[in-house]
């Protein structure tokens, strides 16, 4: 016998009511109920940081978490970072410094940054790998990943007057 249970979600500013299993994860919910299938599946322990996804502005993974218990909140995955079809700063420069090499990782890794530029928006270097080290890069790309995320960081505190400069200069233009 399953037990299903109704929750509503927002899921990337879409409101979502579902009936579901119980003992559904929510990464099952976004990836099978919704096709949202940016937010990665692979470990399913909570090791890699493949499906990072926010959860009420909070970076989680979300094979560890049952949808049930999200009942209620917003979710925001990779597919929710681009506004307007304009990509987000961070996806920019992962594009720009070539962080982007298989891309398993990459959803989760451009989830994590958002969560970290968050809560810091000038972070350090230190504070970039350590905000990131639940994201595993099995391509070793953690190099790229850091500048990008460092870059986009300057872009997104550039953001006002000088923001064009800035922004040329994140994306690696040589005409700025």
């Amino acid at each position: 016998m399953t037990f299903a249970r109704r929750i509503d979600l927002t899921v990337n500013g879409r409101p979502h009511r579902l009936e579901i299993a119980v003992h559904h994860t929510l990464l099952e919910v976004l990836r099978d109920d919704l096709g949202l299938t940016g937010t990665k599946e692979c470990c399913l322990v909570g090791e890699c940081g493949a499906c990072t996804v926010l959860l009420d502005g909070i970076s989680v993974d979300s094979c560890l978490v049952l949808a049930v218990e999200a009942d209620g909140a917003e979710v925001t995955t990779v597919e929710g970072l681009a506004v307007d079809g304009r990509l987000h700063p961070l996806q920019e420069a992962f594009l720009a410094t070539g962080a982007a090499q298989c891309g398993f990782c990459i959803p989760g890794q451009l989830v994590a940054a958002t969560a970290l530029l968050a809560d810091d928006p000038q972070p350090t270097r230190a504070a970039v790998e350590e905000g990131i080290a639940g994201n595993l890069c099995r391509c070793g790309g953690y190099e790229q990943i850091i500048e990008a995320i460092l870059g986009a960081a300057a872009v997104m505190a550039a953001d006002g007057p000088a923001g064009g400069e800035a922004d040329s200069v994140a994306r690696g233009d040589p005409g700025r």
